[in-house]
């Protein structure tokens, strides 16, 4: 694996037990289409790690590309959940859709965000049922901040931790007004709220 492509964060020490070489805690893998925003955001997450381990790649794929590469490293090892984060972006709907569906038929989750990952982040303050430009998230992320928002940064998480549950109550009420959901075309829209209920579950 070419380590220049993945930025990986191991939860459990290796002497962890095991039992018929299976470790007991729950094993998730997360494949980011970002190589540092996003799993700077899911590596801060305080989790447990004697009940579960979490394996973070930066891929900085796109798309079908990067479900492919998730896969890829699920066919390597053991999981009991797997899941690819990646945003619409501008890409062709066909590519995000195809992305979705192979994710879909591949047992693996996807936390999407159409437009931005950003989106998720603006959850945290209001709730947003209208499509802006990628840019404005960033000016309005700057504002609400207090301090210029920067893509990479490491300290967004604590930074939004205690507005969490209001960014979760957003993120369900915006997919609900879309039926059936379209993930290509619902601008704007969420999944990440879901991969972070199950971090949730472990956390310290």
């Amino acid at each position: 694996m070419p380590k220049r492509r993945h930025l990986t964060l191991r939860t459990r020490p290796y002497s962890a037990r095991r039992i018929n070489n299976r470790d007991l805690r729950e094993r998730f893998l997360i494949v980011c289409e970002g190589e540092k925003t996003e799993p700077n955001y899911f590596k801060a997450f305080r989790v447990n790690r004697d009940v579960v381990q979490i394996d973070i790649h930066g891929a900085g794929y796109n798309t079908l590309r990067l479900v492919q590469e998730a896969r890829r490293l699920k066919a390597q090892d053991e999981y009991d959940q797997v899941w690819c984060v990646f945003d619409r972006d501008e890409f062709p709907i066909r590519h995000f859709n195809d992305a979705v569906d192979l994710a879909r038929k591949s047992d693996i989750r996807v936390a999407y965000s159409n437009p931005a990952f950003e989106l998720w982040y603006f959850l945290h303050f209001h709730y947003l049922d209208t499509g802006i430009p990628r840019q404005e998230y960033t000016r309005r992320l700057s504002s609400l901040l207090g301090h210029r928002y920067e893509k990479n940064s490491g300290t967004i998480y604590d930074e939004l931790l205690e507005r969490q549950p209001e960014a979760t109550r957003n993120a369900r009420n915006l997919l609900a007004q879309y039926s059936p959901l379209k993930p290509a075309r619902d601008n704007p829209s969420t999944t990440v709220h879901q991969l972070v209920a199950e971090l949730n579950r472990f956390l310290t």
